[in-house]
């Protein structure tokens, strides 16, 4: 194998690599407007992120979640490939492995699934129905300490597992 050399001037330093890491936005997106969509967007280029991934969840998943019905997977997926087409943004990838599978994840799969395959350091963004879901896992003391939290809304009601640990996650303002 044939070895390059490349000739660079005194004292060069390559360029730090700057990641600033992704941004999951984990949803169902049912009721999500496209204007909450592009405030959550307007996030991700305030802080720098480099990827903005949005993770629809099948109906089974969000049946056992929530109980309440939903769309099928198809039509939100539609949705949110429209808008993201009207962004016209690189960063912006919507996520379909719940597609391939087509049947229920469970959420710690979800994450590790995408945590594998793109770069952290990772913030999940949810609903604070989602985050009390999500703190109600026993999966959970173990994903908090490598993501951070962004929740969307205020939540009514705190499970105590996001109560002690306060200090990783904030609200959307």
């Amino acid at each position: 194998m044939a070895r390059e050399v490349h000739a660079v001037p005194f004292g060069y330093e390559p360029p730090k690599e700057m990641y600033k890491g992704s941004l999951i936005y984990y949803d169902d997106f049912e009721k999500i407007t496209d204007i909450q969509l592009s405030i959550a967007f307007q996030t991700v280029k305030e802080r720098k992120f480099t990827k903005f991934i949005l993770y629809p969840l099948h109906e089974a998943t969000v049946k056992r979640m929530t109980n309440h019905p939903v769309l099928p997977l198809y039509k939100r997926e539609d949705r949110l490939h429209e808008w993201k087409r009207e962004q016209n943004d690189s960063m912006i990838t919507v996520e379909n492995w719940e597609g391939k599978r087509k049947k229920y994840t469970p959420m710690e799969a979800a994450l590790r699934h995408v945590t594998e395959k793109y770069k952290g350091p990772f913030f999940l963004m949810l609903s604070s129905e989602y985050a009390n879901c999500f703190a109600s896992y026993p999966f959970f003391d173990e994903w908090i300490t490598k993501i951070r939290l962004i929740l969307v809304d205020h939540p009514k009601f705190t499970h105590p597992k996001l109560e002690k640990n306060q200090h990783r996650w904030e609200v959307l303002s």
